[in-house]
């Protein structure tokens, strides 16, 4: 990895490997049910920079993630994208594809050294929004994304999500949470 890019990465620096953990629990809903899943994960993220927006300049991860149910060797949920760092706004972007059919470009607010932030989109922004396809627009909107990040001193890392989905069929918001403690490998 060059030294530059990783010295430019801000709070996302110490996210630049791969990172593995077994002590995932997703709620979703299956059926009409809650359901609660337990999972493993893997994460890679691989530095790179610096990304040139006219006078904007960003520092980033690509990542890609995959997650099996514990016991399963089949993947049920994977993703790619890139986080990026914009040292001069003090914003984290994660912007990321779910193959179901999902972008979402989620930002928030962090500094160069912080070790946890908060990232949100929001369906119908402009700048940290959320697009689906059009069957999942109709049944399961996702009309928000929260993200916790919090990076540990024992080389370790933790997350929690909430994608709030809107669905028609019971006339509610539904939290589909994940949360899991990845561990640098």
């Amino acid at each position: 990895m060059s030294e530059e890019i990783i010295k430019n990465l801000g709070p996302l620096a110490a996210l630049a490997g791969i990172w593995e953990g077994d002590k995932g629990i997703d709620i979703s809903r299956i059926n009409s049910r809650e359901t609660e899943t337990k999972f493993r994960e893997r994460m890679v993220f691989e530095p790179l920079g610096p990304v040139n927006n006219g006078p904007q300049k960003l520092y980033g991860l690509r990542y890609s993630t995959t997650a099996w149910r514990l016991g399963e060797d089949d993947g049920f949920h994977e993703e790619v994208g890139y986080w990026l760092w914009d040292s001069d706004r003090k914003q984290v972007l994660r912007c990321f594809m779910v193959p179901r059919g999902v972008l979402i470009n989620a930002g928030g607010d962090a500094q160069a050294n912080s070790k946890s932030f908060h990232l949100e989109a929001e369906v119908g922004s402009e700048t940290y929004g959320i697009l689906s396809n059009k069957f999942l627009d109709e049944t399961y909107k996702t009309k928000k994304y929260l993200l916790d990040v919090t990076v540990h001193d024992d080389a370790s890392f933790s997350y929690k999500e909430d994608t709030q989905l809107w669905i028609p069929v019971s006339n509610a918001i539904f939290h589909h949470t994940d949360q899991n403690t990845l561990h640098k490998v």
